[in-house]
């Protein structure tokens, strides 16, 4: 089956792929695309190797060696390096405000008649001050969990 993205490195790109390799701050992800773009380079002696065995050498999976090559193609050297981004994130529904003050409630007092603060009464009391339209207690929970408070 004939390689449908060929790779094909500039002297400036096979360097940049060595100094990520031997960096230390980049991921471990990074070094492994870059291992797989240094071997696929059709610039070799005995040109570029077979999916296969770029994928042996990189210890990865050869359809892994098919994407990278395939985004080195599309969008160059840093777009075939980094992180794709997530297109289907969703939005927080607390933001910055609202988790300064559901902290400021957790460590105040609770309201009259109550003896500690509850997740369903801390919910209340986000969306009747305004911080936001609609939030869950398990929302609130996993916020006070992420910032190791307790609602006592």
């Amino acid at each position: 089956m004939t390689k449908q993205y060929h790779v094909t490195l500039t002297p400036a790109e096979r360097d940049r792929l060595q100094q990520v390799i031997k960096a230390r701050p980049s991921s471990p992800r990074q070094r492994t695309r870059a291992r797989i773009l240094l071997l696929a380079g059709a610039t070799q002696a005995d040109g570029a190797a077979p999916d296969e065995v770029i994928s042996q050498k990189a210890r990865t999976n050869p359809a892994t060696v098919g994407r990278v090559r395939r985004r080195f193609a599309t969008g160059g050297l840093e777009t075939a390096l980094a992180h794709r981004p997530q297109l289907n994130r969703k939005a927080p529904v607390l933001d910055g405000a609202a988790e300064a003050h559901l902290v400021a409630l957790v460590c105040g007092a609770p309201p009259d008649g109550q003896q500690r603060w509850t997740l369903h009464l801390l919910k209340d009391t986000l969306i009747e001050g305004g911080y936001t339209d609609t939030v869950s207690h398990e929302t609130v929970r996993q916020r006070l969990k992420k910032m190791n408070l307790s609602r006592g």
